[in-house]
């Protein structure tokens, strides 16, 4: 999580000198500095190596690093180095969404970035106790000798406190209207239906952002800035008062934060989980909606109904891997041709700022930009900048933002979950903002502005547990292995009135939606509940 934590000016003084003088850009100074505390550069003369901590930092910059910092005898097979490339390559992992490692794979990467003895290196690293080791046995082929696998101490603490918890809920919980069992999961094009009943019932319905009609989970886990991050007043010691908990969106639901949810459910709380497993998994890592469903332990029900309209009937059918032609006559969906992406740019830019607004009667605010990815030429960094030139432009005066620019939150706050977005509206006296989100206004600090980027445009995945009355998907050449079924099924699920799809991709998009799945997360929390 991000550190927020301010130190003094002399503190960053030496950090940055210490920093520099290893041939890293100062501006790091204070990440450096949130991540390992007020003797950062005392840390880092012991142990350059752990520069690795960082998102961001390859091998060879901390290699760099310390040379400068040790002398140019330094040594690859230094135990320093092998422990802190072993949690490096558990990190990278994390970033694609796995929550374990491999030691075979670990074995191999850590031979290739000249590591001598990576068994030995990874002995090391158990030793220090930031990551942890497990044998897991194929459920499929008990007499196969068990998989041993690495996890940061974060993820493999988070998973078994998931485990934990569910098999707690559901050892607990009495039968209940509408609810049998403690846990459960809904899914099926029926889901809406059903969440509607239980709140009925006095279910209390919990969703990933503000944005998709209920309560957060950020918001009623009562999230907190703390020297570690954002952290959850809700728990063990304050659980929720609340006979069932439904969480929609929940394919997008994390570990850490699941972890939070059923920690803060009370012995007996009836907690359902409903969702789309064939959608995109969450940023972060985990895959906490597919290993319930995957592992068997928890009922699992389908809740049919009839498609809809052709926004609904679009979801049904790529569910299928099929992308049919679309009947919209109210254009409810309505498929652009681009040639290539910087037509794309240009056609969106179109369909936001006029057509949607003018044809539909649908406000800008109301529009939702999502593409694959962040880079590229219609990723959202290239789209933002199209976007904010047309509809704020401005020289980015405060923290690279302007007033009424719109925003996305990409790490938590605590007045804002991740994914959420807003609209700045002032700038207060220390240089920070105050910005609209759905749940209220909210100040944001000048410390806590790197957690924000702009948001006209956002990235498919992060749109996980939002809706938008229109949304605008753009599909591009560019957007290469992103491509597959699960983000076009997440794409198209999240507008409520209207989709306009910019297709620039060919038929690479009706081959990704046919072939293309998501690729394959490595998790223990699946393998821990039918342990359990």
């Amino acid at each position: 999580m991000t550190r927020s934590t301010t130190y003094p000016m002399s503190d960053l003084t030496e950090l940055t000198a210490l920093l520099a003088g290893g041939g890293v850009p100062a501006t790091l100074a204070p990440a450096v500095a949130g991540h390992f505390g007020p003797d950062a550069a005392d840390q880092l003369r012991a142990d350059p190596w752990q520069l690795l901590a960082l998102p961001g930092v390859r091998p060879e910059q901390a290699d760099h690093f310390a040379r400068q910092i040790l002398g140019d005898g330094t040594d690859p097979g230094d135990e320093r180095r092998g422990r802190a490339l072993v949690t490096h390559l558990l990190m990278q992992a994390a970033r694609h969404g796995h929550t374990v490692l491999p030691v075979p794979e670990a074995v191999t990467r850590l031979k290739a970035l000249k590591v001598p003895d990576p068994v030995q290196s990874m002995r090391g690293a158990l030793d220090e106790g930031q990551i942890l080791g497990y044998a897991i046995e194929d459920p499929e082929d008990f007499e196969k000798e068990p998989d041993e696998v690495l996890s940061l101490e974060r993820w493999a603490m988070a998973e078994e406190a998931v485990a934990e918890g569910i098999m707690r809920l559901l050892a607990t919980a009495q039968t209940r209207e509408g609810s049998e069992r403690g846990v459960a999961v809904l899914t099926g094009p029926g889901t809406a239906a059903a969440v509607s009943a239980l709140r009925e019932q006095g279910a209390v319905v919990a969703t990933l952002t503000d944005r998709a009609g209920g309560i957060s989970l950020h918001r009623l886990l009562e999230a907190r800035e703390t020297p570690g991050g954002v952290t959850y007043a809700r728990g063990e010691q304050w659980p929720l008062e609340a006979g069932i908990v439904v969480v929609t969106d929940a394919g997008g639901l994390d570990v850490e934060l699941a972890a939070a949810l059923v920690e803060a459910c009370a012995d007996g709380t009836h907690l359902v989980l409903a969702g789309d497993p064939a959608g995109l998994p969450p940023i972060m890592p985990g895959q906490v909606l597919a290993d319930v469903i995957a592992a068997g332990t928890v009922p699992v029900v389908d809740c049919p109904a009839e498609p809809g309209g052709p926004l609904e009937r679009l979801g049904a059918a790529v569910r299928l891997g099929e992308l049919p032609p679309v009947d919209a006559p109210n254009r409810e969906v309505v498929l652009i041709a681009a040639k290539d992406p910087q037509e794309a740019v240009y056609r969106v830019v179109q369909l936001v700022t006029d057509s949607i607004p003018r044809a539909l009667g649908i406000a800008v605010d109301d529009v939702q930009v999502l593409t694959p990815a962040q880079g590229g030429a219609a990723g959202t960094a290239a789209l933002n900048a199209a976007l904010k030139e047309r509809l704020n432009p401005g020289p980015g005066a405060h923290g690279g933002f302007d007033v009424g620019d719109r925003i996305v939150v990409t790490s938590a706050l605590p007045q804002a979950a991740t994914g959420e977005t807003g609209v700045v509206g002032a700038v207060v006296a220390d240089g920070g903002l105050e910005i609209s989100f759905p749940a209220g206004t909210a100040t944001v600090p000048a410390a806590l502005l790197s957690r924000l980027r702009h948001g006209w445009a956002i990235t498919v995945q992060r749109s996980a547990g939002t809706r938008w009355p229109a949304v605008v998907a753009v599909l591009t050449p560019d957007s290469g292995p992103l491509l597959s079924r699960p983000l076009v099924v997440t794409a198209t699920g999240r507008a409520l009135a209207h989709l306009s799809v910019v297709h620039a991709a060919g038929p690479a998009l009706a081959k990704a939606v046919r072939e293309v799945r998501a690729p394959e997360r490595r998790t223990r929390l699946a393998g821990l509940l039918r342990e359990g």
